[in-house]
């Protein structure tokens, strides 16, 4: 199937202007649409956008391929969009996308489209042909183009083999290094496996080719492996480079220079990646068959890996916290104080519902958290053993009241499960190693489970009166903070949200805060979310009033941050940080810190950890809190607009 044979005429629009990324997704699936491609346009919508949830299709360079493999698509098809002052995509490079090519792939059906797919992939790696297309003026001439790229693509393909055959028979006899021919060899995959895969793979094996290094990637995309690696080329290669985003087969390059890497550095780091795998520094990786986390322990730092399986935890836990919070805030937004204060929040029929249900998805925070910690550590056998021992924590159950509820053992406390469950997991596996291989089956359905959910259980019941004092200290600690007091911690929290905006310091602000949610401390989360919006808002603001000191794209990408802020998505300000560091966190950090202490000052609550400015209703001193955010991003757009130089005439 050829690449002309996805694309119609009716799904490409040159010259088009969008205001933001959400704009361009709308306005492709329209041409998806338009092309007959689909069943269910909201269905293809939802598909697109939980890919774009993974992580942006946004490859840089200009070019964006959003994609989805859903059954709400009829058939396997192409859109594809020219923009040509470009829309802020979310690149990891910060550039504007100017080509946009959308892909709808149908779910339970034959992969033979997606040897097409992978080839527009692959093709839109040579810049000039990406040149060409941006500037076609015509969708007759856009499509030509890519019809002539593609025939000259497989007319080379066709030589290249035919060279092959012809040289077949004096390499065999070649030494074993010779014959593989390759010192670099690289895996590359992405979740959904249809573009950044094969856009890894051919950026890698033309770098390999530019600096005399012979790579060959094996593709692990949506139809299954392809190019695949042999044992021969993997014992005669110097090193490894696994570009991806999802777990690959490891256990083949057991005693070999391997580095690990994200399939968007395979893609804008690719130079850098090969010369590390042949420069002999690389980790040697040995495989021990235990879960692909653990086995990422042995090149990592203990601090990176703890936050790695930490961070898991969180990313899963927060649905629950969000949804149950904000439904929580919602049965007192519509219920009625007067009727009995002190059943506040159940005193009409629809805010008790609200409640109720709020109450018990927000209860499962603990133990969700402590079991995708245990089963980052130790894989899915620790998940059960996790929960459990969130479970127990949150009880806090004591040896002398088994029953719980003498003792607060909290957010710690489950965090603690989690890592114990995991490394209890990993301990029983290297236990059980050594067992009859006839008994492989009752490991994770008996052994584990059994075992596992008991040791934690012990371990847990054991912590939870430490854990408990601890957190009883700290809450008093809070609870008799005075107002001085309580603004200058808001002013830290706030302030760490900017130092590396979602990065540790920033997460580490963020944990905090929904942990004290738990312990009814809403005021911390109202300042921390407070000083997250900041940045955004503060760069936006600063671009919108004092143009001189950005560039015309700067001032493009600035318009985006205005909703970012809003959102609480503290990521829109990293493309300006990381071009102006010096200017752009300091700046940032003063006006969050600014935001937060505001907050606290005014005595802003918020009882869900996410929303900005959309949960605003549901905010305690709603107008205040409003009043803290313009605030102290007013004081970080007139710092940065003060450290900033101005920057008339350059693009």
């Amino acid at each position: 199937m050829r690449i002309t044979e996805l694309l119609k005429k009716e799904s490409i629009e040159l010259g088009v202007k969008v205001s933001g990324k959400e704009e361009a997704i709308d306005k492709l699936i329209g041409l998806m649409a338009a092309g007959g491609r689909l069943n269910d346009k909201a269905g293809y919508k939802e598909g697109i956008l939980a890919r774009e949830a993974l992580g942006s299709t946004a490859v840089g360079e200009g070019i964006a391929i959003p994609h989805a493999k859903v059954a709400a698509v009829k058939e396997p098809g192409l859109a594809a969009m020219v923009v040509p002052d470009g829309v802020d995509y979310e690149a990891f490079d910060g550039s504007l996308a100017n080509l946009i090519f959308m892909i709808a792939a149908p779910e339970g059906e034959a992969d033979v489209h997606l040897e097409a797919l992978s080839r527009l992939s692959t093709l839109l790696m040579d810049p000039d042909f990406k040149n060409d297309l941006i500037h076609a003026e015509s969708k007759e001439e856009f499509l030509q183009l890519i019809d002539d790229k593609e025939s000259e693509r497989y007319e080379k393909k066709v030589r290249k083999e035919e060279k092959i055959a012809e040289d077949a028979a004096p390499k065999v006899q070649e030494p074993l290094k010779s014959a593989a021919g390759y010192r670099v060899l690289a895996v590359t995959a992405c979740p959904t496996g249809i573009a950044h895969t094969f856009m890894a793979a051919e950026n890698l094996e033309q770098l390999g080719k530019k600096l005399g290094i012979p790579v060959k990637s094996e593709t692990n995309g949506a139809e299954g492996a392809a190019n695949v690696l042999t044992k021969e080329e993997i014992a005669a290669a110097d090193g490894i480079i696994i570009a991806a985003d999802k777990n690959v087969d490891m256990a083949r390059f057991d005693g070999k220079h391997v580095v690990k890497a994200s399939v968007s550095d395979g893609i804008q780091k690719g130079e850098e990646l090969i010369k590390k795998a042949v420069s002999g520094e690389a980790p040697v990786y040995h495989h021990t068959g235990a879960a692909a986390s653990e086995e990422d322990g042995e090149s990592e730092g203990i601090g990176h890996t703890i936050y790695k399986h930490l961070m898991n935890g969180v990313s899963h836990m927060l649905p629950f916290v969000i949804g149950g919070g904000l439904l929580i805030a919602l049965a007192f937004l519509f219920d009625d104080y007067s009727i009995n204060p002190a059943n506040f929040g159940k005193n009409t029929p629809i805010a008790a519902y609200l409640k109720t249900i709020g109450e018990q998805a927000f209860g499962m925070m603990l133990p969700v958290l402590a079991g995708y910690i245990a089963m980052s550590i130790a894989d899915r056998p620790g998940l059960a053993v996790g929960f459990v021992g969130g479970m127990v924590a949150k009880m806090g159950a004591t040896f002398i009241n088994p029953a719980g509820g003498d003792v607060n053992s909290g957010f710690l406390g489950a965090l603690l499960a989690g890592f114990i469950g995991g490394y209890i997991v990993v301990l029983l596996k290297k236990v059980f190693k050594k067992l009859p291989k006839s008994l492989e089956g009752i490991k994770p359905v008996l052994l584990y489970p059994l075992l596992g959910i008991f040791l934690v259980a012990v371990a847990t019941t054991f912590i939870n009166p430490f854990v408990g004092a601890i957190n009883d200290g700290l809450t008093h600690f809070l609870n008799g903070m005075g107002g001085t007091s309580k603004v200058i911690l808001g002013a830290v929290v706030g302030g760490m949200m900017s130092v590396d905006m979602g990065g540790p310091v920033n997460k580490a602000a963020y944990v905090f805060g929904t942990a004290q949610l738990a312990e009814g401390n809403f005021d911390i989360m109202a300042a921390v979310m407070a000083g997250g919006m900041v940045p955004p808002i503060a760069i936006a603001l600063c671009s919108t009033f004092f143009k001189k000191k950005f560039t015309e794209k700067e001032r493009q990408s600035g318009l985006v941050n205005y909703i970012m802020g809003l959102s609480f998505i503290s990521e829109g300000a990293i493309p300006f940080a990381a071009s102006d560091p010096l200017r752009v966190i300091p700046s940032c950090i003063i006006g969050s810190a600014v935001a937060g202490g505001l907050s606290m000052a005014l005595n802003c609550t918020l009882r869900a950890p996410h929303g900005g400015i959309f949960v605003l209703p549901t905010i305690g001193n709603p107008f205040g809190y409003l009043a803290a955010v313009v605030i102290g991003s007013v004081v970080g757009c007139v710092i940065l607009a003060a450290l900033k130089k101005n920057k008339a005439g350059e693009e």
